[in-house]
C-alpha cells in the first residue's frame, strides 16, 4: 500500500471513532498535512507530518504506516509517531493544568443554608 485516504487513515489510527467525524474535523481545517490543510480524500503517505487540532495543544505526528483497516489500539499505535516536540508540548500543558487546576472543579454539590443566605442577600444589594 503506497498511499491511503486521509479520513481512512485517521480512522483506522483510532484518532476519530467514526470515520464521519474524521471526515468533519478534516473539513473543519482541525488536521494538516504538511503545514497546510487538505481534503479528506488527500491520500496521504508514510513520512507525512500530520498536525491533529483535537487537543490543546494540537498533536504533531509523522505517519510510520499505513492502513486503512481498524485495527486494534496498540496496532493502531504503531501506524504513526508522535514528534518529540509535541510530546513535550503535551507535558508542559499537562504540568501547567495540573499546577493551575479549573476553579470550577472545585465545587461541590448544592449551596448549603448559609451561602444561600449569603448568596440572596448579595443579590439584594445588602
Amino acid at each position: 500500500m503506497e498511499k491511503v485516504r486521509l479520513d481512512k487513515w485517521l480512522w483506522a489510527a483510532r484518532f476519530y471513532k467514526p470515520r464521519s467525524l474524521a471526515v468533519a474535523e478534516v473539513r473543519r481545517g482541525r488536521v494538516l498535512v504538511n503545514g497546510a490543510t487538505a481534503k479528506p480524500a488527500r491520500e496521504i503517505r508514510t513520512g507525512d507530518r500530520l498536525t491533529i487540532k483535537k487537543t490543546n495543544p494540537p498533536m504533531q505526528i509523522v505517519v510510520q504506516a499505513l492502513s486503512d483497516v481498524r485495527s486494534p489500539a496498540p496496532v493502531a499505535q504503531q501506524l504513526y509517531e508522535e514528534t518529540p516536540e509535541s510530546k513535550a508540548e503535551r507535558a508542559r500543558a499537562a504540568e501547567l493544568r495540573r499546577l493551575a487546576p479549573e476553579p470550577e472543579h472545585s465545587r461541590h454539590g448544592r449551596p448549603t443554608k448559609r451561602q444561600r443566605r449569603q448568596l440572596s442577600r448579595f443579590r439584594r444589594g445588602r
